[in-house]
């Protein structure tokens, strides 16, 4: 047997150097599959692949085969790759979890306790590169979850007192982990320690709310409230993100079941797709139903995101965007979340890879937006839902095909009757029937009809079923259901008030895909007190809803049929954008109150912009309007308001790069440059293309940079622009990035003369940039003659970011001539004054390695040690591979 969980072996076979051991191994987590070339590559030696890495490849494959000739593994040639047969012990292991997940108690202990023996130490032992770490971390997070499963197993079989001393240890380990938790009380129950159980469940909850801020758990109360009373359960884990299922649910019994067997008859992860022809046939009513009523399932959580897939006017959720918002959920600070959709990827998947979760993807617009969110282990069940049949999900990754028809015409008497009462439905017997005839089933039809009803209870039903017939009842004889939609929306728009009608109307032409309180406020041009009755309202008729964030929303149909009715307003899209930029201007400044201000003209009358307390409020309101403002940039874009596209821009430029998202970064300075050709101010121009400069560079497209950043620089040097010395500096960047410090020093320098010229308060970041470059070159009485008068202007400016970068470069060129103590003085400062900025890590990052120099010259090995890996390690969070293999060689050589 191969074996991957410990050193990569296949007995007593030499296996040959370590990147043939990394190729075998990744060929042998994907045993039985053909795994393509490319992807080996990558696997073994990431972004370094070298010049003749296909030949390499192919030269390890050879001698591996021969390795493995006559044993029971063997590797064999496929179209577009190679694929591995034999068995592997990652694999075993696996399967025999599989069956124990579906076996009774006793044999389920038996088959995780043989899957655990198959763990003989760190998984991929001997292995380097990011690849294998990344699996590594993977595994001992699979190997965790089969280590619980075992614990739960045995204490189903009440082994509880031979778990006492293993659950204790794990408890102390992890002292926050419900499930844990939960898992040692049962065990002191079963041991006779009941008091025992109950004081440890007293100082989880004083920890949980003395770090946490919150309770513990529902799961963890239900098994206190049962060791109160002497019969415990065994613990589960508490769903987190299931919006509550709309009420009430009728019918769908043979759906349910299907999704029941589809379940109960899977050994890997489950993706069903939930898929209908029509918006409103309530795939999402069905899916939540089901998520809720069968939450014992999935004990260790549930992820829920409406991925936007039919939304009118926005687009559909970026994958990246969905797995920043899951990584958030699941627990990983904003720091240590990857910039790159690949790292995401990776990273959501070791986390939930053997946890037994729901992942509930609505409203998918293509498989490809929902391939990226698939979890990779074999716990999790994903469902999907979708206007369109998901044939790749279905092909590719053995999804199940759920064809949502709808409902009976019994089912739809019962929703009615649920909504509206049972009295009310039996003393109009015949207009119910003529309803019913013109929702055909249709629950959206269903749920709006009830709330017209429900809002306005003078209303007969009678009357509700000719105001029907007089917009169209007819419309249906084709049988397509969605016919009777917009007739069910104009009679519910026919009931509200004129306020509301108009704020209908007006919440349709909102950028993003919600809104919260205040833009509605503004959007209204109403006080928020008759704002929040208006929506209060709509809500009532079943137009609007209000997520656990207070942010409200429509479905899209609704939402598309709003937009009908709304008489453009140019005061009300007014209103709405200067909310947006003078609470995004105010909210950008407290976040980096250095940064150059965008000049606004006063908010139009009505806009009501938010001012916050601090800066954490500031970042809090950001986060949450993050889709919106990135919407009305999209939309002022595509409108051709190009002011407020370059504001927009403006104003976000230091948030949307302390989020580390850079891909965005560059599309946002992309649309702004577009924008910029139609200013009037030639400076704005010159700014906008400077910042797609820099966003080219932060994504090593060079080339693209260099053409930018030069035109940039040619706009500002025609017109005399001080900006010119941005240009100089961002190209200074560009080439020490692409290694030629002499050319970086002389951009440098240009960006010196021209400060020095034009503008005293830039000459202090410019003198640090060319002492900065003059050390890159070894010439360090240069560097240091001129970032010692940087710093001496910093601090008379009061400039702490200057102040702390001048201290870094100070600190190096302090390495580079012998002078260590002072070095890693001057580097310890830097990174406290930076964090205390709340600067992100691809600023510290380099400063830690800069620390890391000096330790090493002086003999402080374990300093130098921490400090090289704590730059390693923020240097993986920003996806900059090649300065992290950078790191792992200087800490190899360190031993």
């Amino acid at each position: 047997m191969l074996r991957l969980l410990g050193e990569v072996s296949a007995g007593e076979t030499d296996l040959g150097p370590p990147k043939q051991r990394c190729l075998l191994a990744a060929l042998a987590v994907d045993a039985g599959q053909v795994v393509p070339v490319d992807r080996l590559l990558d696997r073994v030696w990431g972004n370094d692949v070298p010049r003749r890495g296909r030949e390499t490849l192919h030269s390890y494959l050879s001698r591996l085969r021969q390795a493995l000739a006559g044993g029971e593994v063997g590797i064999a040639r496929r179209s577009g790759g190679y694929v591995l047969r034999g068995p592997v012990d990652l694999h075993r292991s696996r399967e025999l979890c599989a069956a124990g997940r579906a076996e009774s108690p006793a044999e389920a202990a038996r088959l995780f306790a043989e899957a655990l023996e198959l763990w003989r130490g760190e998984p991929l032992a001997g292995l380097s590169g990011e690849w294998a770490a990344e699996e590594r971390d993977r595994l001992a997070q699979e190997r965790l979850a089969v280590l619980h499963d075992h614990v739960d197993a045995r204490l189903r079989l009440g082994h509880g007192a031979q778990l006492v001393a293993e659950l204790a240890a794990l408890a102390a380990e992890h002292p926050l982990d419900e499930r844990v938790a939960g898992q040692y009380l049962t065990a002191l129950h079963q041991a006779g320690r009941t008091a025992d159980a109950l004081e440890h469940y007293r100082l989880v909850r004083e920890r949980l709310v003395a770090e946490l801020g919150a309770d513990p758990g529902a799961a963890l109360q239900d098994l206190h409230t049962q060791l109160l009373a002497g019969a415990p359960k065994a613990s589960r884990a508490v769903p987190r993100q299931l919006p509550g299922t709309p009420t009430p649910f009728v019918g769908r019994r043979a759906e349910l079941d299907r999704l029941d067997a589809a379940v109960a008859g899977s050994t890997g992860a489950v993706v069903i797709s939930a898929i209908a022809g029509a918006g409103g046939i309530g795939k999402t009513w069905l899916a939540l139903h089901w998520a809720h009523e069968r939450s014992d399932r999935f004990p260790d959580g549930q992820l829920f995101v409406d991925l936007l897939g039919f939304t009118p006017d926005n687009a559909p959720l970026d994958p990246a965007t969905v797995l920043r918002g899951f990584l958030d959920a699941l627990g990983v600070a904003a720091e240590q979340i990857p910039a790159e959709p690949h790292a995401r990827e990776a990273l959501f998947r070791s986390l939930v890879a053997d946890r037994r979760m729901l992942v509930l993807l609505d409203n998918a617009a293509t498989a490809d937006q929902v391939v990226p969110l698939l979890p990779g282990g074999h716990a999790c069940t994903v469902l999907v839902t979708s206007r369109r049949v998901l044939s790749t999900l279905i092909a590719r990754h053995g999804a199940g095909h759920l064809d949502l028809t709808v409902l009976g015409e019994a089912e739809s008497r019962t929703l009615l009757e649920h909504r509206l009462g049972a009295a009310r439905v039996a003393a109009e017997p015949n207009a119910v029937t003529a309803l019913l005839d013109w929702c055909r089933g249709f629950p959206l039809a269903l749920g709006l009809l009830a709330g017209r009803a429900l809002t306005n209870p003078g209303l007969s039903l009678t009357g509700l079923a000719a105001e029907l017939r007089e917009f169209g009842v007819d419309a249906l004889d084709d049988d397509d259901p969605l016919a009777s939609l917009p007739a069910v929306m104009v009679s519910s728009h026919r009931a509200l008030s004129e306020d509301q009608q108009r704020v209908f109307g007006l919440l349709a032409i909102a950028p993003g895909p919600d809104i919260g309180l205040p833009a509605a406020a503004s959007l209204a041009g109403l006080t928020p007190a008759a704002t929040t009755r208006v929506l209060r309202e709509l809500q009532l008729a079943s137009l609007l809803f209000q997520d656990s964030r207070g942010r409200y929303a429509m479905h899209d149909l609704i939402r598309a049929y709003a937009a009908t009715t709304e008489v453009h307003d140019e005061t009300a899209v007014l209103r709405v954008t200067d909310f947006y930029l003078h609470t995004a201007r105010t909210a950008a400044y407290l976040v980096d109150p250095h940064q150059s201000r965008v000049e606004l003209g006063p908010p139009a009358t009505g806009a009501l912009p938010v001012e916050f307390p601090d800066s954490a409020a500031a970042v809090a309101w950001l986060d949450s309007e993050y889709a919106c403002l990135q919407a009305l940039l999209h939309q002022a874009a595509a409108e051709r308001r190009h002011e407020v596209v370059w504001q927009i821009a403006w104003t976000q430029r230091i948030y949307v790069h302390r989020r580390g998202t850079y891909q965005e970064d560059l599309e946002m300075w992309r649309l702004a440059a577009e924008s910029s050709r139609h200013l009037p101010d030639v400076r704005n121009r010159v700014r906008a293309h400077l910042r797609l400069g820099r966003a080219h560079v932060r994504l090593d497209q060079f080339d693209e940079a260099a053409d930018t950043l030069h035109r940039a620089l040619a706009q500002a040097q025609e017109h005399g622009l001080v900006t010119q010395m941005n240009a100089h500096f961002d190209l200074a960047w560009m080439w020490e990035r692409r290694g030629e410090e002499h050319r970086a020093l002389d951009h440098a320098r240009q960006a010196l003369t021209i400060a020095r010229d034009h503008d005293e308060n830039l000459v202090g970041e410019a003198l640090n940039l060319v002492g900065w470059h003059a050390a890159r070159t070894g010439d360090y009485d240069m560097a240091r003659s001129h970032c010692e008068e940087a710093l001496e202007i910093h601090r008379a400016n009061d400039y702490p970011l200057g102040i702390a970068t001048t201290v870094d470069s100070l600190g190096y060129v302090d390495h580079f001539t012998g002078r260590h103590r002072e070095a890693i003085a001057r580097h310890r400062q830097s990174i406290t004054m930076l964090r205390e900025l709340g600067y992100h890590a691809e600023v510290i990052a380099d400063v830690f390695e800069h620390l890391g120099r000096p330790h090493a010259a002086l003999g402080e090995r374990k300093q130098a040690h921490a400090a090289w890996t704590e730059a390693r390690e923020l240097y993986l969070r920003l996806d900059r591979t090649a300065d992290a293999e950078r790191m792992s060689e200087l800490l190899e050589h360190l031993g």
